[in-house]
């Protein structure tokens, strides 16, 4: 039985199965072929035609977006896709569902177990991290069943405790 001839491409010198032009299928895709260049439908820029008319950035933007979201859930906080589908559904504080992010209760980004995570709105999320309000915000998470850690006591108590050293006349003039 004689064997078959086995061609290697002249590009990457790997066996051709599928060849265009005296190299393989995939060289000729990367260095002889040129993609058309249309106008993208939804950035309006000059780019390689990805599909549909659309440049690459753009296709990935409008058919595959709900793909990344669940991509990046797991990447950056390792959940599952629908256990982020559903905190991000709603801002557990205020109710608002256009945008919604993952805060971690106990502050340790690590630990992302379903009963540290709470959905948060970008303002109620700021809120929480700035010291005039965060009381008010824990406040609602605690009555709505979440565990949520003490906030600091106020600066006041910590200002009374201080006993000054070197700038006495600091505290003097506060009073």
């Amino acid at each position: 039985m004689m064997e078959k001839e086995v061609k290697v491409c002249s590009k990457c010198n790997k066996p051709r199965i599928r060849f265009t032009k005296g190299v393989c299928h995939n060289c000729y895709r990367k260095h002889l072929w040129d993609a058309k260049l249309i106008t993208c439908k939804r950035c309006n820029r000059e780019m390689r035609n990805h599909a549909f008319g659309f440049c690459k950035g753009c296709y990935s933007s409008v058919f595959n977006i709900d793909y990344i979201r669940t991509a990046n859930a797991k990447y950056y906080h390792n959940i599952d896709g629908d256990l982020y589908k559903k905190l991000t559904a709603v801002c557990v504080v205020c109710g608002f569902d256009k945008i919604v992010e993952i805060h971690h209760l106990d502050h340790n980004h690590k630990n992302n177990s379903s009963d540290n995570l709470a959905g948060l709105c970008p303002n109620c999320h700021k809120l929480l991290h700035h010291r005039a309000y965060s009381k008010e915000i824990l406040s609602i998470l605690k009555e709505k069943g979440f565990k949520v850690k003490e906030g600091y006591a106020d600066d006041e108590f910590y200002k009374k405790q201080a006993t000054p050293t070197i700038h006495k006349k600091r505290f003097e003039s506060e009073a």
